[in-house]
């Protein structure tokens, strides 16, 4: 009788073992984010995608970690110590991280991947003989993108409308996808209020240069611009402290850069804002609620997901004209009625 009671009590304790085990691995769920170089400050996208993930995992109850990547080749490194500690969603941010990303998630199909402004295409990120990539290779990524070019597009209708000299610049980082849709937006936003407003852009090589940017900056002043639309993270912030110091208009990128860069925010027009926060939240959320999808999550005009920041301490000095070009760009771009000008 003794032995039967016992035999039991050793099976209760194993189904109780195997239930807190379960449990415990439920509740050891984590994510973790590579972050790009520039630091976790960089008041981009490093800054707002850390928020966004982190708030996420909070109030989700997960576990979170991070990493600052201090340079290129850490990516590789720093994905994999994600991998090797168990984080069970990763997020990683840049264009840059691409490719590592792309390995990584082969090798570890049991990981989710999340990765902010890169997107895959057959033969860009996949095999070319591939007719989608998200579908039959890398089905544990999901892609954060922005309709760059929408936003870019309002900015530009914003700087052509107020240009006074008819000439606009913007200084741009790296000449990849997302860079050169801001650009092209931004022109041809520009057009629709002066068909002939001279357009300057110059790309530089580095996100994380604002010493070369802001020279590149005062070169467009000299060349009689008088709006500096900066797109390219530090590099891009140098073009419009170039333009804050010569008492001209500059227009911030990525987020709200009033909030972000205090140094030029009473020269802001405004920032052609991508709701960087907004997207990895939501995607944590989407995998703590096991609905985190496979493919490309596009933040467009239509969505919110991108949009120009609030006008702050320009808002009188923008002409009611010049308000409702903007308003009336928005509205067309979310209809579907407008063509920005971009294609890949």
């Amino acid at each position: 009788m003794f032995g039967r009671r016992f035999s039991v009590l050793i099976v209760a304790v194993m189904v109780l073992g195997i239930i807190l085990t379960a449990c415990g691995a439920e509740e050891a769920q984590k994510v973790c984010a590579v972050l790009d170089t520039g630091g976790e400050n960089d008041r981009s996208f490093n800054e707002f995608t850390l928020k966004g993930a982190r708030d996420a995992a909070a109030e989700a109850g997960l576990e979170f970690a991070h990493i600052v990547s201090e340079a290129e080749t850490d990516y590789e490194k720093n994905i994999q110590n994600f991998i090797d500690e168990g984080c069970s969603m990763i997020i990683t941010v840049g264009f840059l991280m691409g490719d590592v990303t792309a390995a990584a998630a082969r090798e570890n199909p049991d990981v989710d991947f999340a990765i902010v402004d890169v997107e895959y295409f057959p033969g860009l990120g996949c095999d070319e003989s591939l007719s989608d990539c998200y579908e039959e290779d890398l089905s544990n990524v999901t892609s954060l993108m922005f309709a760059e070019d929408e936003v870019g597009y309002l900015a530009g209708v914003l700087a052509g409308c107020m240009s006074e000299s008819g000439v606009i610049g913007s200084v741009s980082g790296m000449e990849i996808p997302p860079v050169v849709k801001f650009v092209v937006g931004y022109q041809n936003g520009a057009r629709t209020q002066n068909p002939d407003i001279e357009t300057l852009n110059v790309y530089i090589p580095d996100f994380n240069d604002p010493s070369t940017g802001k020279q590149a900056g005062q070169a467009m002043l000299d060349d009689g611009a008088d709006i500096i639309f900066g797109v390219g993270g530090n590099t891009g912030n140098g073009g419009v402290l170039a333009a804050h110091e010569a008492g001209k208009l500059g227009i911030g990128v990525d987020v709200d850069q009033y909030n972000t860069y205090p140094d030029v925010a009473p020269s802001l027009l405004t920032s052609a804002a991508k709701n960087m926060d907004v997207a990895a939240f939501n995607a944590v959320t989407a995998f703590a609620n096991g609905e985190l999808q496979a493919g490309i999550n596009l933040g467009t005009v239509e969505n919110e997901g991108i949009g120009l920041a609030p006008y702050h301490d320009q808002e009188a000095n923008i002409p009611d004209e010049c308000k409702a070009a903007v308003d009336e760009a928005k509205a067309g771009l979310a209809a579907g009625t407008i063509d920005t000008g971009y294609g890949p």
